[in-house]
């Protein structure tokens, strides 16, 4: 993969637990494959656990604390999935905080899977077209998305995927949406 998105910084917002492994890692190295720096943000200091569906997998130490960082210092966001993971997530004010203003700072979001409620509660949702894990689509209606059954989906500047399936197009999808980004474009929301 080429050098795409050299002097841009990732931050993967990621719960202390109940992150999909693969929906981290895949996309972790696709960034610094591209040439990017990505970070592990989370609520809380140490180390997050992956998991691999409900079984424990690997442990990440976390680079900085969502509470201590400014969300500007980014130029992209990616939110991996797993269940517990985004539900943790969407229920801490500081995370949903971050989120926000990622979006309005107009910066490129990727999520997949359950990561969607994240941007629920962001309120990011509402007007845009998206994909998820299929159990999140009365949740995304509800929310005013239109939700699709598809491998992934660019909306502006918010790319969705499914499930672990789909990681091989949902990184390469984010690495050329997080490199077109990159271009100056003046307040251009997601």
């Amino acid at each position: 993969m080429a050098q795409q998105l050299t002097k841009q910084t990732v931050a993967f917002l990621v719960a202390p637990e109940g992150v999909e492994q693969v929906e981290f890692t895949e996309p972790w190295e696709a960034v610094r494959a591209a040439g990017g720096t990505p970070e592990l943000v989370s609520t809380a200091k140490g180390e997050i656990q992956g998991f691999h569906h409900l079984d424990k997998a690997d442990r990440f130490p976390v680079d900085h604390v969502v509470s201590e960082v400014d969300a500007h210092r980014y130029d992209a966001l990616v939110l991996p999935g797993g269940v517990a993971n985004p539900d943790l997530l969407r229920t801490d004010a500081q995370a949903v905080a971050f989120v926000r203003a990622l979006i309005e700072a107009g910066r490129p979001i990727a999520a997949i899977c359950h990561a969607p409620w994240t941007l629920i509660e962001a309120d990011a949702v509402r007007g845009r077209t998206l994909t998820s894990w299929p159990s999140l689509q009365t949740d995304l209606r509800n929310a005013g998305a239109t939700w699709v059954d598809e491998e992934v989906v660019v909306d502006g500047r918010l790319i969705t995927s499914r499930k672990p399936d789909d990681l091989p197009v949902f990184c390469a999808t984010l690495v050329r949406e997080f490199a077109d980004a990159a271009e100056p474009t003046p307040n251009v929301g997601i």
